[in-house]
Formats: C-alpha cells, structure tokens, sequence
C-alpha cells in the first residue's frame, strides 16, 4: 500500500474497521497513525494507535490475542482502512469475538459466520471423538462411510430438484454441504480453501491504474 494515499486526519490519525477474514464479521474499530499502519504492514500484525494512552497499541501484546493481518484495504475516499484478519482469540476486552456483541436491529448472522462456526464444531467433534456425536461416528467408519453418505445426500438434491421444490432442495442441499465440511475437515482442507479457489477462478481482471 502507497501510505501517500491515506488521508490522515489532523491528529494524523485514520479509522481502522477490522474484520475477520474468514467470516466477514466485523471485529473492532481503532485508529492507527502512520507509524501503526507500516509496523502492520511490515509485521503482518494489527497494530494501532491509542488515543487515550497516545501511543501504538499492538493488538494481543499483553492478552495473546493477536490478529494476523492478511489484507489492508483503503477505501475509495482514503480516509479510512479495513485490516482483515485471522484473529487468535477475543477481540473485545469483554471477552467477545467481537467488540459489535450489542445489537440494535437483530439480523441474521452472515453465510461466512455460519459456516465457520459449524466447521470448528466439526473440527473439535473430529479432534475429541465425544460420545454420541454424529461426526465421530462417521469418522470412526471410515473415509468411505462418508462418501458414501455424501452420494446418498447428492441423490437426495437431485430428487429434490427434479420434483422442484425449494423447501426440499434448501433440507437436502444443507445435509449435502454439512457432509461435504466433515470430508474437507478429514482431509485437512477448509472452506477457506474453496473460497480461495473460488476466486482464483472468477475473480475479475485487474485493470490498469488510474492515472
């Protein structure tokens, strides 16, 4: 990032939205000045400015909860920043994910949220083996139990689909997804995988800069 395009407001300070790269959650907004956004830049890890202690506030310094930043964004004004973000622990001093836990207006968590949410639960479910768990049940049979349940759940959607109906194809199609999770997880792969993949393949051109 050219630092010559942020416009630093006059205490030489930019907000800093920072969000979780893998869910889309918004996490935490700070500030940095221009010696916080080089040390991010250069340490890959959220660094910030303090206002109140008016000194760079390096996230996870004392608490451990540190955030590997793997992308800073400017927005179309320069005035303000996105950091995002692989966040190892809380980001709120309260001990939330993250520091927006208090809603106004409800809403429905985002796609990313809910699937990064039930792989982790499908990752511990395959790391602790509880009793009773439906994933440690399909795991201890074995890589083809699960395929095979995946060809079951396919055949399902496509039955859903031929007698077109919505309601059908939305129970079906989540059964499929939830095990196709539980097969990236046994083969140490993650959603995040398929996103990168994703966007590798459909991502648009990159035009020229602008003059």
């Amino acid at each position: 990032m050219d630092l010559s395009q942020v416009k630093f407001d006059e205490q030489g300070l930019v907000p800093v939205v920072v969000q979780d790269a893998k869910t889309g959650e918004v996490l935490t907004l700070a500030y940095a000045n221009r010696e916080a956004l080089e040390e991010t830049l250069r340490t890959r890890r959220s660094t910030f400015y303090s206002r109140s202690r008016r000194a760079l506030w390096r996230k996870g310094e004392t608490s451990g909860n540190i955030q590997e930043v793997v992308e800073v964004l400017l927005d179309c004004d320069g005035d303000a920043v996105v950091y995002r973000v692989l966040p190892h622990g809380p980001a709120c001093h309260t001990g939330e994910q993250s520091c927006f836990h208090r809603p106004l207006l409800p809403g429905e968590p985002s796609l990313g949220f809910v699937l990064s949410q039930v792989f982790s639960t499908i990752q511990e479910r395959l790391k602790t083996l509880p009793e009773g768990s439906y994933v440690a049940k399909l795991h201890q049979a074995g890589l083809d139990r699960i395929l095979k349940k995946i060809g079951e759940e396919a055949g399902e959607v496509i039955i859903a689909a031929k007698n077109q109906s919505p309601e059908e194809v939305r129970w079906e199609a989540t059964d499929l997804l939830f095990h196709l999770l539980i097969v990236l997880a046994e083969l140490g792969l993650t959603p995040e995988d398929l996103a990168r993949t994703l966007w590798e393949r459909h991502r648009p051109p990159v035009g020229p800069a602008p003059s």
